[in-house]
């Protein structure tokens, strides 16, 4: 009797570990000034049945477009995109109840930050409308300093209407931190910048710059699973340009498009990601088109297009997988949803869960690393 007891334990301690492992915070970013939104929300996302729970929101803050998570799970970095009023936040954050709370905010530094990552030194900001990077340096306790650094790009690209000066779309690590690439939609560049964590002024210096087909509008990027080639998303022409890496060097390879052959209408390329076992790559589009296109990555990093799923909402601008695979979730900007597709791992493709739910202008979509399975 005792041995069967042992077992019985053993048992149902095995599968609480692993249902645990099945939970993972999902931390979406919104904008707050087009509905009702607190700000930054926080749901339990159950991996096996593609089951969404709201746990905590944000007290009211203003539009945080872009979220970024610290290493260590314990703190939140926000945009918060506002024209010429745009701030930086950071908030604590309980990953067991959900709850972010905010610790302190400073200037951006320039108009409407859209994108921000952060190590244990730093947290650099791409402001779209002022062209620029901000760097700033963190506290002990998780707070901003003011900016540490401010790097202005210049110049402008052939789109008149969107490519009238820069515009600082993205700024991304390079798998090994000693590189901070950053896209420059409005002046169809990528820089590379050199990265020196513990500076107290130069902690971005320019080492190379690499200009791509006109008029394309770089937005986001994404490293291979290996970090020796870098896919480019480009917003302008729906493009993805592919490059090898090495040593803070990027080489073109080859272009493509994620729009299908007979597609006539407007466009707008947004996100871009891979899956966690490395063989596929997705991009989402927006405007007319209003899908996610699905390449399978082959040999040597080459994308071959294995077709478009519609997303069934309107301004797909962020997407995630979860940490198992087994599910990509779009955020709409314009039909305030987010809507849960099963990925298929041994083709890629996606399809309807038939599962939803409402939320204010999602934009951006994270999974907490600190519950994500390890593989």
């Amino acid at each position: 009797m005792k041995k069967v007891y042992s077992l019985l334990l053993l048992i149902t301690t095995v599968a609480t570990i692993q249902a645990q492992k099945n939970i993972h915070n999902l931390i979406v970013g919104t904008y707050t000034n087009s509905c009702s939104s607190r700000g930054i929300y926080v749901y339990e996302f159950n991996s096996d049945k593609a089951q969404i729970r709201l746990k905590k929101s944000s007290d009211s803050i203003s539009s945080p477009s872009y979220v970024s998570l610290s290493k260590d799970g314990k703190f939140i970095y926000a945009v918060n995109e506002n024209g010429k009023e745009s701030k930086v936040s950071a908030l604590r954050f309980d990953p067991e109840s959900g709850k972010p709370s905010l610790i302190n905010q400073v200037d951006s530094k320039g108009a409407d930050p859209c994108y921000l990552i952060n190590d244990d030194n730093n947290v650099i900001v791409a402001n779209y409308s002022g062209g620029n990077i901000a760097v700033f340096g963190k506290n002990a306790d998780g707070s901003l300093t003011e900016a540490k650094q401010v790097i202005q790009h210049h110049g402008k690209g052939t789109n008149p209407d969107r490519q009238e000066k820069a515009h600082v779309h993205m700024v991304y690590f390079s798998p090994d931190n000693k590189y901070v690439l950053s896209n420059d939609l409005g002046t169809d560049k990528i820089h590379i910048y050199n990265y020196n964590p513990t500076g107290t002024t130069d902690v971005l210096t320019l080492k190379d710059s690499i200009s791509v087909t006109p008029g394309s509008g770089p937005r986001h990027l994404k490293f291979s699973k290996d970090g020796k080639f870098v896919y480019l998303l480009q917003e302008l022409n729906g493009g993805i340009t592919y490059f090898s890496y090495n040593d803070g060097r990027l080489t073109k390879v080859f272009e493509t498009s994620i729009l299908a052959k007979d597609f006539k209408g407007t466009f707008s390329s947004a996100d871009i990601q891979i899956s966690p076992n490395g063989k596929f790559l997705y991009a989402s589009n927006r405007g007319e088109a209003n899908n996610i296109s699905v390449f399978k990555i082959k040999k040597k990093g080459k994308l071959q297009l294995k077709g478009q799923t519609g997303t069934l909402g309107k301004g797909p601008r962020s997407f995630v997988i979860d940490p198992s695979g087994k599910f990509l979730l779009v955020g709409h900007q314009y039909t305030n949803n987010i809507v849960i597709f099963k990925i298929n791992k041994k083709k890629g493709t996606l399809k309807d869960s038939g599962k939803s739910f409402d939320l204010c202008s999602p934009v951006c979509l994270i999974f907490s690393e600190s519950s994500e399975v390890k593989k």
